[in-house]
């Protein structure tokens, strides 16, 4: 069954009891027993509910394991994974470039606990090599990262963790299971902001932890309920709408990201462009190996002054000025004050997060309407260099 057929069809099949096509949400707490202790197969909500189930099995094929758990939000499912696996004195490894709240839950929670964080550049290898240790119980991989979209070689760096005894966790968010298959490069565990580009709408918040062994699914899917961090049916029923059309939205995503790419490439107000699909991007060719699409975000750091990025941003037709990505209507992103607010200035420096990044989700609207906008934009910006006069927000 190819991608597109699975999030369709895999898992989903017509309620039995009245033929609907679409399942019921089974908006409910609880469970009637036939006798203490013997109920259908589900007892409370919060250990388990037919409308996550078949969330779970979903989200299971599309990424080819046995096992996947829902969660309220993407931090549950991470943080579920990290309690699972993290004890005192353990060591987990992480990338320079990390989504602001994987940094903050492990640097400002976890590190409370004893456990050591050592954040290194992924992408090389000599790098992980020299950092993992016996102590080293996780390594964790976004791949493309957080906001500069850069790249790792997961089965590279796999086949090094798995020497020492570690496990990998990718987190797939930015790619998904469309554009890249983690398990298939070695992976342990994948983690997933099913918020995203799973649900695709932006009125959802959710996430999910797979993995492709029970033994080590086991530990995850305990606190799933022991810790009761889990979605509701009707969040569980929306990303299973919006999972449907997930393989013709990351297509029109990476359409409009590839073009916009490609008009600000060179521009000569934008100092770098971050895309894995541009042959300039060094992570360029491990992306095309292990990847079947680059996937929709596009980061770009602007050649000017803080005061510049604020009046582009907040000044947009089309891209709206807000946190989260992957959903149908495009976003536009400043990391350093809004998703990575939480890494001190200091330590965005020190780890290539500049003030004047900007980070793009293009939506699905049409890919000139949206180059237009954002080359509008610099255009302002040149103007208002060139009249010498404040740069101002003012809406269009």
């Amino acid at each position: 069954m190819k991608f597109a057929t699975r999030t369709i069809h895999a898992g989903q099949p017509s309620e039995p009891e009245t033929g609907a096509l679409v399942a019921p949400i089974f908006q409910t707490s609880t469970y009637e027993q036939e006798s203490p202790g013997q109920d259908k197969g589900f007892s409370y909500s919060r250990t388990n509910n037919p409308t996550r189930q078949r969330l779970e099995t979903v989200l299971a094929e599309l990424e080819g394991v046995p096992f996947a758990a829902a969660f309220a939000s993407g931090l549950a499912a991470e943080n579920a994974v990290l309690q699972a696996y993290l004890r005192t004195g353990d060591e987990i490894i992480i990338p320079l470039d990390v989504y602001g709240g994987t940094y903050r839950i492990l640097n400002k929670v976890y590190q409370n606990f004893g456990v050591v964080t050592k954040q290194i550049d992924t992408g090389d290898l000599k790098a992980v090599e020299a950092a993992l240790s016996n102590k080293t119980r996780l390594v964790w991989i976004e791949s493309p990262t957080n906001p500069r979209l850069l790249i790792t070689d997961i089965a590279a760096v796999a086949k090094l963790a798995h020497a020492r005894g570690a496990l990998v966790a990718v987190d797939n968010t930015f790619a998904t299971p469309c554009f890249q298959q983690p398990f298939d490069l070695g992976a342990d565990i994948v983690v997933h902001s099913v918020t995203k580009y799973l649900a695709g709408h932006s009125d959802t918040v959710q996430g999910a932890a797979l993995a492709k062994e029970a033994a080590v699914f086991e530990p995850i899917k305990f606190l799933q309920n022991a810790t009761g961090a889990v979605p509701s049916p009707f969040d569980c029923w929306l990303t299973m709408r919006g999972l449907k059309t997930l393989e013709l939205r990351m297509q029109r995503h990476q359409e409009n990201a590839i073009a916009i790419a490609n008009a600000l490439d060179g521009h000569a107000l934008v100092r770098r462009v971050y895309f894995p699909g541009l042959a300039s991007h060094p992570g360029h060719d491990i992306a095309r190996r292990q990847m079947t699409g680059f996937g929709g975000m596009v980061s770009f750091e602007l050649d000017g002054t803080l005061e510049e990025v604020v009046a582009f941003a907040s000044s947009r037709r089309y891209f709206t000025l807000a946190e989260s990505l992957g959903g149908v209507k495009s976003l536009l992103c400043h990391p350093a004050t809004m998703t990575h607010a939480s890494i001190p200035a200091e330590a965005r420096a020190q780890l290539g997060l500049s003030d004047t990044l900007l980070r793009l989700s293009p939506g699905c609207e049409n890919a000139e309407d949206l180059v237009e906008d954002l080359l509008a934009g610099l255009a302002d910006v040149a103007s208002a260099r060139a009249s010498r006069k404040p740069v101002t927000a003012a809406a269009r």
